[in-house]
């Protein structure tokens, strides 16, 4: 581990927060649940828990989620939505992932073009388009169906957005390193943002790829997809970075935490964290670095997200 880093600015003191500094539940899978919850949960209740969290009038949230490691909420992931919104207020935004896995090569390793199978499996596989329906959970799908919400255009790795930041954090998502440099998660950095986890742990936590992506010895895949290009299909190949497969992240994520630089709290039955991005990348940048270069990594492979 390398050594404690200094608080970042903007953090308020909390002295009742409930921190969980060796919890790595995210190693067991991707839901962090607790004891059930004694009170019903609502939208102006989340609202209350998400303030008393730490999340302030004005934050960017990057937010991965879990609705069902909640328990019940009364208004399902709508709820979720409009408590996040009311907490970070008219100048706050919330950012979630839409990724589209549906948008890939179903046989990335073939290069049997002639074969009729592989092409007719090819030729279904949907181009991305603003409306299309994401796989990440509820609340990202809750997300996409609000009127106002801004998305991404990159066809695997899309965000959506809603509040003050939604245009600027998506516009102009890159194909190539698609949460790297020049993306949305650059931007969410670059504003100053924080990472919010509900119910899940850091093996969800895509700021992890965008800090590996500053690694220069990172690992690397290749997504492929088809696209439209002056109004033709074609296939196209992009650079990334590669997946973890909990190898790193979630080790990553508890010495973060064991720092004392995060919040957590337990809602209804999810245990929740706030981590600020800025200090996270750092640390997780430094952290990559040092345990790619002890482990090596395989050449880059054709993948989805």
């Amino acid at each position: 581990m390398g050594p404690t880093a200094e608080p970042p600015p903007g953090l308020p003191d909390q002295p009742n927060l409930t921190r969980h500094p060796t919890a790595t539940s995210e190693d067991k899978g991707n839901e962090m649940n607790t004891a059930p919850p004694t009170e019903p949960l609502n939208a102006t209740a989340l609202q209350d828990e998400f303030a008393s969290l730490g999340v302030r009038p004005g934050s960017v949230l990057m937010v991965h989620s879990s609705l069902s490691a909640f328990g019940h909420v009364d208004g399902g992931a709508d709820a979720v939505v409009r408590a996040l919104c009311a907490t970070v207020g008219r100048k706050g935004t919330i950012v979630v992932p839409t990724y589209t896995r549906q948008v890939a090569d179903p046989y990335p390793d073939s290069h049997a073009f002639d074969d009729l199978g592989t092409a007719e499996a090819r030729a279904a596989v949907p181009l991305f388009h603003d409306a299309l329906p994401t796989a990440m959970g509820a609340v990202p799908s809750a997300v996409l169906g609000h009127p106002d919400r801004v998305r991404s255009r990159h066809p695997q790795a899309s965000l959506a957005a809603l509040g003050a930041d939604a245009h600027t954090i998506c516009a102009g998502q890159p194909l190539g390193y698609a949460l790297g440099s020049g993306s949305p998660f650059a931007k969410i950095h670059q504003l100053g943002g924080s990472i919010l986890l509900l119910g899940v742990g850091h093996n969800r936590n895509s700021f992890l790829h965008h800090a590996e992506s500053l690694v220069p010895t990172h690992r690397k895949k290749l997504r492929r997809f088809p696209y439209l290009v002056d109004g033709e299909r074609v296939w196209l190949e992009a650079l990334d970075v590669g997946n973890d497969n909990d190898t790193h992240f979630p080790l990553i994520g508890a010495e973060f935490a064991a720092l004392g630089l995060s919040r957590s709290r337990v809602i209804g039955s999810a245990l929740c964290q706030l981590v600020p991005a800025v200090a996270f990348v750092d640390y997780a940048r430094k952290r990559l670095s040092q345990l790619l270069h002890r482990s090596g990594h395989r050449r880059p492979s054709v993948a989805d997200i």
